[in-house]
């Protein structure tokens, strides 16, 4: 009597094999997608206590910032740049989701340069929207996160931090 599999029961078996790692893996994808995505609103939670520490040393006034730079060799004032004392870990101006941008420019987040000098008391956008549930400080530069289709993730003046559909982005 022979002990073993036949050539058709080993194949078999390693079908199904397949067809089950063709399911997981789409699944694991997403799961990571997903779990970059709160990451990356955990960034911006921290950059917002950032910007707290900022705004309490210079008079409650939001830096005067540009939106973004091409390279960090650009000599301009970001949030990379003018941020990073008020906070420990710089890894927190790169979502973990962008591959490229934030080594070559500093940040993955473009800063609301419409905000740049204004009082954090009377925070105003366009000056019709004051409510600052509506304001937003700082917006992925990129629709990093998959998982969520045509949506980027924002910092909002009141401190809240949400994945909304692009409001700055030119995507």
């Amino acid at each position: 009597m022979r002990r073993g599999f036949t050539l058709i029961e080993l194949g078999v078996v390693l079908v199904v094999i397949g067809v089950l790692t063709a399911l997981v893996i789409p699944g694991y994808r997403y799961a990571i997608a997903r779990a970059d995505s709160a990451k990356c609103l955990g960034n911006l939670r921290v950059l917002g206590v950032a910007l707290n520490g900022w705004l309490s040393d210079n008079n409650m006034l939001m830096p005067p910032l540009e939106a973004a730079r091409a390279s960090r060799a650009d000599e301009v004032r970001v949030i990379d740049n003018t941020l990073n004392t008020f906070t420990d870990d710089q890894r927190v101006f790169a979502c973990p989701a962008d591959r490229s941008v934030a080594k070559l420019s500093g940040t993955s987040y473009y800063w609301n340069s419409a905000l740049s000098g204004q009082s954090a008391v009377n925070l105003n956008l366009f000056t019709f929207i004051t409510d600052l549930s509506r304001i937003p400080i700082l917006v992925d530069k990129e629709g990093w996160h998959r998982a969520t289709e045509n949506k980027v993730n924002h910092l909002f003046a009141d401190g809240h931090v949400a994945n909304q559909i692009r409001l700055f982005t030119d995507q």
